[in-house]
């Protein structure tokens, strides 16, 4: 997996790796890492990727990253102003079975686990009470020293592997890996994508930042991610969108128009395909 290779820092002799990152924004490359990752959103909200899931992230949601799972927490483009006041703060278990040995990870006792590990291959959000729980031990556990540390840890695996409150991210599990160069491409779409999806954009400019032909470019897309341009680009655009009609003072007519849509039925059609709700339903929270 070449995917903007992400290397967590370890100590040989760690049982896992806590890690607690304040920004300006997070990191905005589609990247992955052998580790499993849990992490914890304090605060900042934008647009998650996570295999072929594109869907909002915000303050206090919980999310599980597998194995090698390309992924890219986006934060929405108010963070990326310097003179904005606004931080990106989350806090990270990293883990995987070279932490603690191969055998160990092998043992009986270690089956659900594994199984779990298994699950969180295609990325998982936590929801309900099992995210409250979890969420109270990792806002601990940075706390801890020792002994304490390590049974925090596993109390937090104890809660996912007999959780039911487990929403996978991606459709299906992330095999096939990406070479270097077209890692590098992926990110030059998706960058562009972000930067200007409040705008129309042409099938033939994108194909050109991947370095493709049109033709050739909806082939790749579509292989690369199961999904069509097209889908993608709205998908990013109602993430948009759902941020908007939550914090924003605006008509839906008008947060159709600023994420890129240029009709209003087929906003409301693409929203409720992708959400499950009408724009109207959602900025009412029914």
């Amino acid at each position: 997996m070449k995917v903007v290779p992400f290397n967590v820092p370890h100590v040989s002799r760690e049982a896992f790796r806590s890690q607690t990152d304040g920004l300006q924004h997070f990191y905005d490359e589609l990247h992955a890492h052998p580790e499993i990752q849990i992490m914890l959103i304090l605060q900042s909200e934008g647009t998650l990727i996570a295999g072929d899931y594109v869907g909002r992230f915000e303050a206090g949601n919980l999310f599980i990253i597998g194995s090698n799972l390309p992924h890219v927490f986006r934060n929405d483009q108010i963070y990326y102003h310097s003179g904005k006041r606004l931080k990106a703060h989350s806090i990270s278990l990293y883990f995987n079975q070279n932490y603690l040995g191969e055998h160990f990870w092998q043992l009986d006792e270690m089956g659900p686990v594994r199984s779990f590990v298994e699950k969180a291959g295609r990325g998982l959000q936590v929801y309900g009470r099992t995210k409250e729980s979890v969420e109270k031990e990792i806002l601990r556990i940075s706390k801890l020293q020792g002994v304490e540390k390590i049974i925090s840890f596993f109390e937090i695996l104890k809660l996912l592997t007999a959780s039911r409150e487990l929403k996978p991210l991606s459709v299906s599990h992330y095999r096939e890996g990406y070479s270097e160069s077209e890692g590098k491409r992926m990110n030059n779409i998706l960058q562009f994508t972000f930067q200007e999806s409040h705008r129309k954009i042409y099938i033939d400019e994108v194909a050109s930042i991947a370095n493709l032909s049109t033709e050739a470019f909806c082939r790749y897309f579509k292989i690369r991610t199961g999904k069509t341009y097209t889908n993608f680009l709205n998908e990013v655009r109602i993430s948009n969108a759902c941020k908007l009609l939550i914090n924003e003072d605006q008509s839906i007519q008008d947060v159709c128009f600023q994420v890129g849509f240029s009709n209003l039925s087929n906003f409301n059609r693409v929203f409720k395909k992708i959400t499950g709700k009408t724009p109207s339903n959602y900025m009412n929270k029914e």
